[in-house]
Order: C-alpha cells, then structure tokens, then sequence
C-alpha cells in the first residue's frame, strides 16, 4: 500500500484530469463527525489542499515553460537552416587573368555584401570567361542556362547579346553596354521590358565629346584614325556619331577593324601608312583586354590616342574619357538583388536607369 502523505485527510483525494484540476469534497469537510463541539473546521486539511494546489501550479507552469523553450528551440533550429542559394552567372568576354577585370567583379560582389548577401551562404557564382573570344559567348551562356542559375550577369554588349539569344526566362543584368538600344537589345531604356535590364555607358553620346577632346589635345589633326570592333553590337552606332563629330571638326576618318591580337598590329600598321595624326579607340571588351599592346604600339608609332574605358589610360594610354566602369559594376548588383523581386528584373520594385 501507498504511504500517506502526513497532511492528508484520509477521507479526502484530489484528481488531476485532462481539464485540470479537479477537487472532490472529501466527506467530513466542514461537518464534524466525531467532535462534539459540532463546528470543527480541518485547518490541516486546508493547508494540504492550498499546498498541492501551489505544488500543481508550479508543475503546470514548468511544463508551459519546458513547451516554450521547445518551441523556441525548433525555431532557431528552422532560423539557421541554411537557405537556398541564389545563383549568379557572370559572363564577360574577359580574361579570367586580367587583374583590372578582377577589379571590376570585386566592386560587384562587394555591392552585393552591402546590400546583405553572403557569398557561399546566400548567393553563390558561376563564372564563364570568353577569353576575348566573342565566338565561345553562345557556348558559355548555355552552360549557365544548364547549371539552372537564377541570374545572368553579362559584362558589354557581345556577352549580352549571346545571352539574350540563348534564353528569354532567366533574368538578365547587361554591364557597361556600349549602346543597348541602338543595338536592338532593349526596345527602351526607361522600360526594357523582356528579361533583360542593367547599366549602359552611353557611348555613342560619349563620342562626340570624345572627337573634341581629341581636337583640343592636337588642334591642327586633320586625318583620324578609328579603330572599332565589328563584332561589338554597338560599333555600328558610335561609328554613325563619328562621322557625325568628323565631319563637324573638319577631320578626315580612316577606319580600321579588328577583332583580335593580329588583327591589330595589322591596324597600326595601315595607320602608320595613311599617316594619321591621331587615335580614337571605341570601348570594347576585345580592346581592353588587349590594352597594353594597344598602348605600346600607339606610343611606338607616336599617335596622340584617346580611349573610351579609363582602363587604357591606366595601362600607359594618353587619355580616356568614358563612364566609370566601377561605379556600373556596383550599380549592377541593384538589379541582381533578387530579394526585391524574386524572378523578375524589370518589376515595379526595382529601379531602371
């Protein structure tokens, strides 16, 4: 048999079911059954129910606080459950081994920790490197559409192009394009529209100042030398403001292509023979890989050049005169912040310009 607790009345018992608490009357409480006085009230019975009262309560309130810090357990477990990483896809026509196109990434994927993305944890790259050879871009970016990235960030004209063509779901930051509208890449610049969204330096609005900075640094040239990327979307458009400025200065153009190394020691070469008197690069992401040769052999030939990246002018060009492609770099992580509007770059959410 069970030892009885000292205070308990053994007429008495209490019973805790799925409700609560529940109290019986024992018999005998309040009446006297054996007492003569016929009024006899068991204090010693009152002071056991008021303690396994207090004794319940105290159980009942550590298992609400056992609950609690259940709860809030499982909460910080679901809290630090790593979530899924968004995915970027960086494509450029660039050299994964030039250190000023490591410049300019790192200015993007420093904007993204600022706005609160963690590298490895919340957002993670993909790259793909063309290696100044804009013909592999198509391959590149359908290798980033087979990887399922959420985004595609496409540095200059050329990669953006390639990635339009490849896909009209995955959104699509442009970098630094020369002339997104001119080259049919977006019907406008306040609205885009498609997958496709990002910065754009302007440049054939850029060139006309270009021509006259190059006027003021040689005022008597009179025949230019231009040197141009066909392959570059953009170059058929700044070549239209070129003329336009030329003509306007009263220069004479000698235009020249190229796509690769060769190709421009073949330019230099046919600029030495047309004797001009001077140089204007257009942006491009084959010129600026290639920016110390163009340098070398502007300065070898004595050729006063202008440039349309700062990125020449840091390699031992005479000038540049452009946008800052860092500030478009940082200004391209707006766009990929994916948490304004996940899956679309063009919503009302995110900026445009």
């Amino acid at each position: 048999m069970a030892a009885q607790h000292p205070d308990e009345p053994a007429s008495g018992f209490a019973l805790l079911s799925r409700r609560g608490l529940s109290l019986r009357r024992p018999v005998g409480i309040g009446l006297d059954n054996d007492d003569s006085s016929g009024h006899f009230r068991s204090w010693r019975w009152i002071a056991y129910l008021a303690r396994t009262v207090m004794r319940l309560a105290v159980s009942r309130s550590a298992a609400a606080v056992g609950l609690l810090f259940l709860l809030a357990s499982l909460g910080t477990a679901a809290a630090q459950r790593p979530e899924k990483a968004s995915r970027v896809g960086y494509l450029t026509a660039g050299s994964q081994s030039d250190q000023g196109r490591q410049r300019r990434f790192e200015a993007f994927r420093q904007a993204l920790r600022d706005l609160g993305y963690l590298e490895g944890q919340s957002i993670a790259f993909e790259f793909q490197w063309a290696e100044g050879q804009y013909d592999r871009l198509p391959a590149l970016v359908a290798s980033l559409v087979r990887s399922k990235v959420d985004v595609i960030v496409a540095v200059g004209g050329a990669a953006t192009r390639a990635a339009q063509q490849t896909t009209r779901t995955i959104p699509i930051v442009m970098v630094a394009v020369n002339d997104p509208l001119g080259s049919g890449l977006v019907p406008s610049l306040a609205r885009p529209g498609g997958n496709v969204t990002g910065t754009s330096l302007m440049a054939p609005d850029l060139v006309g100042k270009q021509f006259e900075v190059l006027k003021e640094l040689v005022p008597k040239v009179s025949r230019v030398a231009l040197l141009k990327n066909p392959g570059n979307p953009a170059s058929a458009s700044q070549l239209r403001e070129a003329e336009a400025a030329a003509r306007a200065l009263g220069m004479r153009l000698q235009t020249l292509e190229a796509r690769n190394p060769q190709e421009i020691d073949s330019a230099f070469a046919a600029m030495t023979r047309e004797r001009a008197g001077a140089l204007l690069i257009f942006a491009d992401g084959i010129f600026l890989n290639q920016r110390r040769q163009i340098a070398e052999l502007a300065t070898e030939r004595r050729l006063p050049a202008v440039y349309g990246s700062m990125q020449h002018a840091e390699a031992g060009g005479l000038l540049a005169f452009s946008a800052n492609l860092f500030d478009l770099e940082r200004r391209a992580a707006v766009y990929v912040d994916i948490s304004k509007c996940v899956g679309h770059v063009n919503c009302s959410r995110v900026l445009a310009g």
